[in-house]
């Protein structure tokens, strides 16, 4: 039996996305174990860390890591799509100044920016565009 947990994010928002990455991306996840902890003890109770969880779990399987200095924001539908995120030029900023290079968001929200960053902003509409995106396809 796979184990699951969930640190510091809810447990059953780890069984759908895992579910979501199996069956639109074909990840065969039913019998791995799946760990997925947030550091510093902080609860996340937003759907904006979707697309992290998403592409971490299948860096994980895959064996190949994400590249180094990119961050991921949005919220993943049932059917793998991109769902745009609230305060996204905030959080395009926030990630600035923590000095990621490059920021995977939701296409949807691309398209509504007004201002230029100094990091680079990609839009994805699904996983499997993510997933290509930062080289796990």
């Amino acid at each position: 039996m796979p184990r699951r947990t969930a640190n510091g994010m809810d447990y059953n928002r780890l069984t759908v996305l895992i579910a979501v990455l199996e069956k639109k991306v074909g990840l065969p996840l039913g019998n791995q174990d799946v760990y997925i902890n947030v550091v510093g003890g902080i609860k996340l109770n937003e759907p904006a860390i979707d697309l992290a969880v998403v592409l971490s779990a299948a860096s994980s399987y895959k064996n190949k890591p994400i590249p180094n200095g990119y961050v991921a924001i949005g919220e993943v539908g049932l059917t793998g799509e991109i769902r745009s995120v609230n305060l996204i030029e905030k959080r395009i900023k926030e990630a600035e100044k923590l000095g990621f290079k490059c920021c995977i968001i939701p296409e949807s929200n691309k398209k509504l920016l007004k201002e230029n960053y100094k990091l680079d902003i990609i839009g994805v509409t699904d996983i499997n565009d993510a997933m290509r995106k930062v080289g796990l396809k």
